[in-house]
C-alpha cells in the first residue's frame, strides 16, 4: 500500500502528541468539516499540509489562533504580511526557507512560478478576504 502524501491527504497534529491522518482534501469546504473533526484540540491543534501553486493566492487568510508555519519546498514566493499591530513585511522564500505568520497576520503570496509549500497551521478562527 503505497504511503500518504500530504497535498492530498493533511495530519491534524493535537493535544498528547497525536498525529491524526485526514480524509482526503477535497476544496475549501473541507476545512469546515476538519474544525468539526478536532473541536476539541481548540487553539492546541494544528493542520500540517502541503499546497502547489502555479498562481499567485487571489485572498488574503488570517489565523487568530496560533502561528503558521509556512516553509517553501520548491519554486520561490513573496509572502506578503500585515501584522495585527499595523506593520508590514514582505518575506522572500526559497526552497527550504520558512517565514512564520504571528497570530492574527494577515498574509497572502506572490509566485515567481509554479511553487510548493509545507503548511503547520493553527487554523481555528481562520478567516479569508479578497485581495
Amino acid at each position: 500500500m503505497p504511503a500518504p502524501r500530504l497535498d492530498s491527504h493533511p495530519v491534524h497534529l493535537g493535544r498528547g502528541g497525536r498525529a491524526v491522518p485526514q480524509p482526503a482534501f477535497t476544496g475549501l469546504e473541507w476545512y469546515g468539516d476538519y474544525v468539526a473533526r478536532h473541536a476539541a484540540d481548540g487553539a492546541e491543534g494544528r493542520l500540517v499540509t502541503i499546497h502547489h501553486f502555479t498562481e499567485s493566492w487571489d485572498s488574503w487568510e488570517m489565523h487568530p489562533a496560533g502561528d503558521e508555519l509556512v516553509c517553501c519546498l520548491s519554486g520561490g514566493m513573496t509572502l506578503h504580511q500585515q501584522h495585527a499591530d499595523g506593520t508590514t513585511a514582505t518575506v522572500l522564500l526559497q526552497p527550504g526557507e520558512y517565514a512564520v505568520n504571528p497570530p492574527g497576520t494577515w498574509h497572502t503570496a506572490d509566485l515567481d512560478g509554479p511553487a510548493s509549500a509545507l503548511f503547520v497551521t493553527a487554523g481555528m478562527g481562520t478567516q479569508h478576504r479578497a485581495r
